[in-house]
């Protein structure tokens, strides 16, 4: 196996997550970790891994803007290829990780590679830009997804993913007064970072059980 990914969580589970990180940091940032790490508490193999322009940020100084979504879905394919994980897979990211395994997981679950998407933050649109819609491989979507999302998300609030047209083979986790991190603010919504990916992690563990049910 690649020394490129990071596994927390059993050696041996019935579910594997393969995660992919954001546009903008990388699969060790603080919001992966933990996320990682509340998953791995719920009996899950979480497995990450970085796409290469990122992996080359932390050798260089070069900080241009990522690649298109777009581009990296064979990058995506090749870190599934690489994991070869047995049993049941679930792959997924933090918001444009999770966006790039979007865009793949229909051809991946008609094979049968893989059982479900978890996406960690949506980037429904772009900060300010909510004509911009990244939607419309989500209409027609038949892989079983879950989107755990911020209530407050400037990538997609709870006011405006209703209004979506999306498949109805994905569920919506929405996490209070969470931001695009899932982080609320204490003191406003009552609810810590730790309570957030707790929920998530439970909402994850029961999804699952039904995939494999």
């Amino acid at each position: 196996m690649s020394d490129r990914f990071l596994i927390d969580g059993p050696e041996v589970a019935d579910f594997t997550i393969l995660l992919a990180h954001g546009a903008g940091a990388p699969m060790d940032s603080a919001s992966m970790t933990a996320a990682a790490g509340a998953l791995a508490g719920r009996d899950f193999r979480v497995v990450r891994f970085e796409f290469d322009y990122m992996a080359a940020r932390r050798k260089s100084d070069d900080r241009r803007p990522p690649p298109k979504a777009e581009t990296l879905i064979p990058e995506y394919r090749t870190a599934i290829t690489e994991l070869g994980a047995g049993g049941r897979l679930i792959i997924g990211g933090k918001s444009m990780g999770g966006r790039v395994a979007s865009m793949v997981a229909d051809e991946l679950h008609a094979e049968g590679a893989v059982a479900g998407l978890l996406c960690l933050g949506y980037p429904f649109h772009p900060p300010g830009k909510p004509e911009q819609l990244r939607t419309q491989h989500l209409k027609g979507l038949k892989t079983p997804a879950l989107i755990c999302q911020g209530t407050r998300d400037e990538f997609g609030t709870r006011e405006e993913v209703p209004g979506y047209e999306l498949s109805g083979a994905i569920e919506i986790l929405w996490l209070e007064d969470g931001d695009h991190d899932l982080k609320p603010r204490k003191k406003i919504s009552g609810f810590s970072a730790a309570d957030h990916l707790a929920s998530m992690a439970e909402k994850v563990r029961r999804w699952a059980d039904r995939l494999a049910g």
